[in-house]
């Protein structure tokens, strides 16, 4: 099975060089078809470097990152950014400027909405919404595109409980098969890791420090033998 992304001794750095700050140092993974990975680790650890860097919107410093030709992708950011528009029409323009006629996009994006249980939302302004329905707004404008993968960088973060309980199972339904997408997302709710991912990868200063099936990061008995920053990180006393 051919990566969807291979990563080697991929580094970022901002700034100067004779004061740039490191936010990812040297990372090498690969990341298959279908997968769901969960980024883990505390503020600043380069979780949203890595992300950026595989949706391309950010460049290596050095190394390499490689993903697959012609995988279609979307990402979705922890506050979606939407225009002064109504909320049909924020699906419909990504459609549009892919090269879907006008009249076509705005039957989609309708369908994308109903998707996400807001199709009777669609006049409303989209900067109107509730943090909660702006994200799942956001989702549809996603999964309109039909990527085969979709990046998250904290989905939920700034959502209320019912709320982020909607977002979740919306990109758990997403990520179901059919569809196979492969799903790469941080999170600073390891319970949402637990339900979401198959996958963990643990960060540190720009490093990854536990690359791990998501049972054996949280319950493994090698986890406090070989990985012991990351088993502080989930026991919740990582100075």
């Amino acid at each position: 099975m051919t990566p969807v992304f291979r990563l080697s001794a991929a580094s970022v750095h901002f700034g100067r060089p004779a004061t740039a700050v490191r936010a990812l140092s040297e990372v090498t993974l690969t990341i298959q078809p279908g997968e769901r990975v969960a980024l883990v680790g505390a503020n600043g650890c380069g979780k949203s470097t890595l992300l950026r860097l595989l949706h391309g919107l950010a460049a290596p410093t050095a190394g390499q990152v490689e993903c697959e030709p012609g995988t279609q992708q979307a990402m979705l950011f922890q506050r979606p950014h939407l225009l002064r528009l109504s909320v049909q029409s924020n699906i419909a323009l990504g459609l549009w400027l892919r090269g879907t006629p006008w009249g076509e996009a705005k039957v989609l994006a309708l369908a994308a909405l109903a998707r996400v249980g807001l199709a009777e939302l669609a006049q409303r302004n989209a900067r109107k919404l509730s943090g909660g329905q702006q994200q799942r707004v956001a989702l549809a404008r996603a999964w309109a595109l039909s990527p085969q993968v979709l990046l998250l960088d904290e989905p939920t973060a700034s959502l209320d409980p019912h709320a982020k309980r909607e977002v979740e199972a919306l990109i758990d339904e997403f990520a179901n098969p059919p569809s196979r997408m492969t799903l790469v997302f941080s999170s600073h709710n390891l319970g949402q890791v637990k339900r979401l991912a198959s996958r963990v990868i643990y960060l540190e200063h720009g490093r990854v420090l536990a690359d791990l099936p998501v049972a054996e990061f949280f319950s493994g008995p090698l986890l406090q033998t070989h990985y012991p920053a990351a088993h502080l990180f989930v026991k919740g006393e990582l100075v």
